[in-house]
């Protein structure tokens, strides 16, 4: 049986992006659910399912956190452990909870970092981001209608300008589409969108503000 050499060094290659394990300096953003902790962190090492983080909160292992990294979005992880020492210096792991989809993306885009030394936000973010500026409000599941601003606005999600500080993973309604609470940040909160705009196929999908008001 002769072998397609090429078609067997590309899988072996495939193999090697998806087990990278790439040394970084992104910023980042970590955020504890259970006790509404947040603080700025560095991603020191990366690879599609695991980071290295240095923070001044230092969960304890087998805690569920969400982290944000620089040019890769949002991970659902659990704190691992790590050594003494790291944890002296701020320094711990995390293991991501992500698809396996997602994990092959993360890849890729460390195959490019590597390559180019470089993060292109254009190439990177899963659904591009545009400004939408305007006034709206959401709905909480108290019931109670919360006036906010639009600062930005994905398929994927929206910033909204607000001072009310729902707890992260509270589902809302803002307009026709719901969505949950993933971050908190200085001028109002980041939600991620639940319910996106059906009757188009995936590249004809577009969240337009009117939907939201």
């Amino acid at each position: 049986m002769t072998v397609d050499r090429e078609a067997m060094l590309a899988k072996v290659q495939q193999d090697r992006r998806r087990l990278l394990r790439v040394p970084v300096n992104l910023g980042g953003r970590l955020f504890c659910p259970t006790d509404q902790r947040e603080a700025d962190c560095t991603v020191l090492e990366m690879s599609p399912g695991t980071a290295h983080l240095e923070c001044e909160i230092v969960p304890p292992p087998d805690t569920t956190v969400v982290v944000y990294i620089e040019g890769f979005g949002r991970f659902d992880a659990v704190v691992v452990r790590s050594l003494k020492n790291d944890e002296a210096d701020g320094k711990f792991g995390v293991r991501f909870h992500c698809s396996a989809l997602k994990r092959e993306r993360v890849a890729e885009q460390l195959a490019h970092y590597v390559e180019s030394g470089t993060l292109e936000d254009t190439n990177l973010r899963r659904h591009d981001r545009m400004n939408a500026r305007g006034f709206a409000s959401f709905t909480r599941v108290t019931g109670e209608i919360v006036n906010c601003e639009v600062l930005d606005l994905s398929l994927s999600g929206v910033s909204l300008g607000t001072p009310v500080r729902p707890q992260i993973g509270e589902i809302v309604l803002i307009g026709q589409v719901a969505g949950r609470v993933m971050r908190l940040h200085e001028n109002g909160i980041g939600i991620e969108f639940i319910t996106p705009p059906q009757d188009k196929t995936p590249s004809e999908q577009t969240v337009a503000p009117d939907a939201l008001l």
